[in-house]
């Protein structure tokens, strides 16, 4: 492969900010120069101006997610290739092992789904559905294959659902083994009752979805996963952290040493419960954890969390489903109509993580540059066993970067965003940034607004075990 220099922009890393060249060679980063080389490159790439950050890492999409009666509107091929778009050059997808299925077998699957269809790099936490012997046998075996995080569920009795018996066989095997629990803390045998007696009050309209998925349960799912997780030693990562009361858990048990840690996403910090009022417009915005209400404080404990580092990460928990029909899967939000316990669960994100939490974070003054690359690349690799290939940029890591333009204002629509729905949770937002570039293993693959890779681009990445213990 030719050599590939990135000029005249300032590199920003979780820890530093600096005027330098990057030196690119086999798809990995070979040299950070000094503004007054001679190094003369066949590619070169002007970013004056310009920011030069590492590619995004997105250790939280759901890709063709069988879910509610239809599948997540994405293929792994749409999917990532709407991730290069916005600047994310690698997810960790979710295999999934449903009850009675071996987790092996998920996990064949999911690859088989993946395999030769990704734009850009990939890996896959595992759904454990069913624990028993053979599930905790097979949790060694995905070690192997570089499945290093499980996820559990504390709500939706009769898919997901786990009870505390099953999450304390998973969590003792996950600690023997030095594994991570991913887990959807929400109290789902609960929210059960409150929904039941919502549909029975004739309450059917999205916003009721909100309402019944109080705040206070998630706080409470989140208190007990911890427990359960300091009396297992295990190290446990709470997905898509929306409520302060979870938040307030999460800071506790770090206060007290334990390996908690969280993640929250760009709904969560953008949107709230309003934008599930709007009659059946709502079901755009469903998804679980709920958006909550604004004026109860959640946003801003979110973005002090993230600041403070009680948040770790910021992830998409992209699984998005159609207002109207999908050409491939068919009805998909409709489903819910007159009922909002149907509306399938999930929101399109993984291509506009990026410009968000750039606009909202750095531009509002949140959160400065090398934090905002903290949250959205190296801590994501830290976190989940892939740095310092990925998440950084450093003479050895691969040339995955980004050239964001900090200048520009690009305005969301789905009219032009390349997620496969039909819909954008974040439509007429004007950004005050633009990805520009994007290079993933030193090859660029978008450029002037032009997708430039193909299916297949992106390999499958086993993932050694979390290097986070901050």
């Amino acid at each position: 492969m030719s050599l590939t220099l990135i000029r005249n922009g300032t590199v920003v890393t979780a820890v530093e900010k600096m005027q330098a060249d990057v030196l690119i060679d086999g798809g990995k980063v070979v040299a950070l120069l000094g503004r007054e080389h001679t190094v003369v490159a066949e590619n070169e790439i002007d970013a004056e101006g310009k920011l030069v950050i590492p590619g995004g890492i997105d250790v939280h999409t759901h890709m063709e997610l069988p879910f509610g009666g239809t599948f997540a509107a994405d293929t792994f091929e749409t999917g990532t290739r709407a991730a290069a778009f916005g600047g994310t050059t690698t997810i960790i997808d979710f295999a999934v092992q449903t009850k009675g299925q071996s987790a092996m077998d998920g996990w064949e699957a999911w690859m088989e789904k993946a395999r030769g269809n990704c734009a850009i790099d990939y890996g896959f936490h595992m759904i454990t559905g069913d624990i028993n012997d053979q599930t905790l046998k097979e949790m060694e075996q995905l070690m192997r294959e570089g499945v290093t995080s499980f996820k559990m569920f504390m709500a939706y009795p009769g898919v997901f659902y786990s009870d505390d018996g099953q999450i304390v066989r998973a969590m003792q095997k996950a600690a023997e083994d030095g594994a991570t629990i991913c887990m959807h803390a929400e109290n789902g045998i609960a929210i059960d009752v409150f929904v039941q007696q919502a549909l029975e009050r004739g309450e059917t309209d999205p916003l009721y979805h909100g309402i019944v998925r109080k705040s206070i349960l998630e706080g409470e799912a989140a208190h007990r996963a911890i427990k359960l997780a300091e009396v297992t030693g295990a190290q446990l990562y709470i997905v898509h952290l929306s409520a302060k009361e979870a938040l307030d858990e999460v800071i506790r048990a770090r206060d007290e040493g334990l390996r908690v840690y969280a993640e929250t996403c760009p709904q969560y910090l953008f949107l709230s419960l309003d934008d599930l009022g709007n009659g059946f417009e709502g079901a755009k915005y469903v998804c679980s954890p709920p958006l909550r209400d604004r004026a109860a404080g959640h946003q801003d404990r979110l973005w002090r969390g993230l600041r403070t580092n009680d948040l770790q990460v910021v992830s998409t928990d992209h699984c998005p489903f159609c207002m109207g029909d999908h050409p491939r899967f068919g009805t998909q939000k409709q489903l819910g109509q007159g009922d909002f316990s149907k509306i399938p669960n999930g929101m399109p994100g993984v291509e506009n993580r990026m410009e968000l939490i750039y606009s909202g974070g750095v531009a509002e003054g949140r959160i400065d540059a090398n934090r905002f690359v903290e949250i959205t690349a190296t801590t994501p690799a830290r976190m989940f066993g892939l740095y310092p290939r990925k998440g950084t940029i450093a003479v050895g890591a691969d040339a995955d970067i980004v050239i964001l333009d900090t200048k520009a204002t690009h305005v969301i629509t789905a009219e032009t965003h390349h997620m496969d729905v039909d819909y954008s949770a974040y439509e007429g937002w004007e950004l005050s940034c633009m990805v520009e570039t994007v290079l993933s293993k030193g090859k660029v693959i978008i450029s002037d607004g032009t997708y430039h890779g193909n299916p297949g681009d992106g390999e499958y990445l086993p993932r050694g075990l979390s290097q986070y213990h901050n």
